[in-house]
């Protein structure tokens, strides 16, 4: 049985449940990914609210506004100009402390104790959890990125927009939060020596009432430009990003998931990709509808020609290299996975996921994976692309996948746990110097699955090292850290990401979500290369 996903404290859609094939119960039932043909009618992802969900409470910080592309404003602080040199200077004292009892690590350091964490208290309630697939909780999507010169930005969502907090070098807070007013949704995040862009949702108007995707820009605390990236003319909406941001030094790349407002796509969903200049005009390239429905995306910034993009498709059911191509019929595939329209058996924590290089040129994913045990075109689908798969297990498993250049899949996919009993969440990679591959993963013990989820006992956030062949050099090891969003490499190496200090309750769906207003951000040193 199909089930939904939806999203608190911000617009919601939920899948699988607007317009139904007439096969759509028989497909759902044995796992059959169904959809039209050109014309036809399709599973789509309705678009409501999720109930019982408090927003956000306490006093507006202040906000940043903009009423066009490509004007400047000034952002307002969430402080007042004392109040944020008070912390900065306190700020400055912690890290000083901290770097003086920071302690030296070598190879003989076990990984966990690789790891430090320092302290961020922020300005506004965050909710630190939503509801995922089927109303499961999923850590809320709080981004953490650094520039060339080593300054930290973190983008988290609030009541009044998405606030941005700059971090020095010790990752200790040091100056007041910019405010992205009436942003919705962390979709993407680029620190810049002199600012930040970040790729958020915006109020728009169009015939489903959804929000806009937008790429906003700011240097030095002034909005620079914003530059909506959907709308009438393209006949698209953004309902929710699921996104990436990548920059490669002269031009952006977002890939987020559109809603069809008109045309060919009016009422689907798929996805886009969109390349702007640093000044905030729009490049060539990319694509306006790409993987259909879009379940996942992660995004590479190559420093000439397309981004190395990666997609996860309902209708294909699998992994898929979108490079250069939106996601046709000819897409390389890395996986085959169980789906249905609105989900698949494989997964990127809150439909985001990253695409990882190495120094030779050699790239990797990775998933939560269900495998297939079998796989095979599906006959009832006139169109060609659905496929019947079969999953290997009812839980996740920790799966990576290689290619060997931009566009083509490399051996076959590896996978790092292989528990029927236990289910794998909140899979994350990142480059741990130039050769090893760090893997993250939350493991959910006895697990019980239904309808694509599984319910049981949070049993540890996992951190392992692998190379670029798969292989484990260090093998897991428990922390009590958890990964709340992207993982920033840091200059020199250091990764960074943020968390929060709580427990998931994996046990059963989420209701309201719960608030916070600290912020722990781990860092964990590169030791090698």
């Amino acid at each position: 049985m199909a089930g939904t996903r939806g999203r608190n404290n911000r617009k919601v859609w939920r899948r699988g449940t607007l317009v139904v094939l007439p096969l759509a119960a028989v497909a759902t039932a044995v796992g059959v990914s169904v959809h039209a043909a050109s014309g036809g009618a399709s599973h789509e992802r309705a678009v409501g609210n999720v109930a019982g969900v408090a927003g956000a409470s306490g006093a507006a910080a202040g906000s940043s506004t903009s009423s066009s592309s490509k004007t400047s404003a000034s952002a307002s602080a969430s402080k007042s100009a004392a109040a944020a040199k008070s912390a900065s200077a306190s700020a400055s004292a912690r890290a000083s402390a901290a770097a003086a009892a920071k302690p030296a690590v070598s190879a003989a350091t076990p990984l966990a104790q690789r790891l430090s964490t320092t302290s961020l208290t922020l300005s506004s309630p965050l909710h630190y959890l939503e509801q995922g697939y089927n109303e499961m909780p999923q850590w809320t999507r709080v981004a953490v990125a650094a520039a060339p010169g080593g300054k930290v930005q973190v983008a988290w969502p609030a009541a009044d927009g998405i606030h941005v907090t700059p971090l020095g070098s010790t990752l200790n807070r040091s100056g007041a939060d910019t405010v992205v007013a009436g942003a919705q949704e962390v979709g993407g995040l680029v620190a810049h020596d002199d600012g930040f862009a970040l790729l958020t949702r915006v109020a728009d108007s169009n015939k489903w009432n959804d929000t806009a995707a937008a790429l906003i820009r700011y240097r030095n605390g002034a909005r620079v430009f914003t530059d909506k990236l959907t709308g009438t003319a393209s006949n698209d909406t953004s309902p929710v990003l699921d996104g990436q941001l990548a920059w490669n030094g002269t031009e952006y790349g977002a890939y987020f998931v559109v809603h069809g407002a008109g045309g060919f796509a009016d009422g689907h969903f798929g996805d886009k990709l969109v390349y702007t200049g640093a000044t905030g005009s729009r490049l060539s390239g990319g694509w306006d509808w790409g993987c259909s429905h879009n379940e996942g995306i992660a995004l590479y910034p190559e420093k000439s020609g397309p981004f190395t993009s990666v997609c996860l498709d309902d209708w294909r059911s699998g992994l898929f290299v979108s490079t250069g191509i939106g996601a046709p019929d000819v897409a390389p595939v890395l996986g085959r996975e169980q789906c249905w329209a609105g989900y698949c058996g494989g997964a990127f924590p809150d439909g985001t996921g990253t695409v990882v290089k190495s120094a030779a040129g050699r790239y990797a994913v990775a998933v939560a994976s269900r495998g297939a045990a079998s796989a095979q075109k599906n006959a009832a689908d006139s169109s060609g692309r659905g496929w019947t798969v079969t999953p290997r297990w009812s839980t996740h498993q920790v799966a990576v996948d290689f290619l060997s250049d931009s566009s083509t899949p490399s051996g076959k996919t590896v996978y790092l746990t292989a528990d029927p009993s236990t289910d794998h969440v909140n899979v994350r990679i990142a480059p741990y110097g130039g050769s090893r591959l760090l893997v993250t993963w939350e493991s959910v013990s006895g697990a019980s699955c239904a309808s694509g989820t599984c319910t049981g006992r949070f049993s540890g956030t996992h951190l392992e090292l692998i190379d670029y062949s798969g292989r484990v050099l260090t093998p897991a090891v428990v922390v009590p850290e958890h990964i709340s969003g992207d993982i920033a490499v840091l200059p020199g190496g250091d990764l960074a990401w943020a968390s929060v200090s709580a427990t998931p309750n994996y046990s059963t769906a989420l209701g309201a979500s719960p608030t916070t207003t600290t912020l722990s951000v781990a860092r964990l040193q590169l030791v090698g290369s």
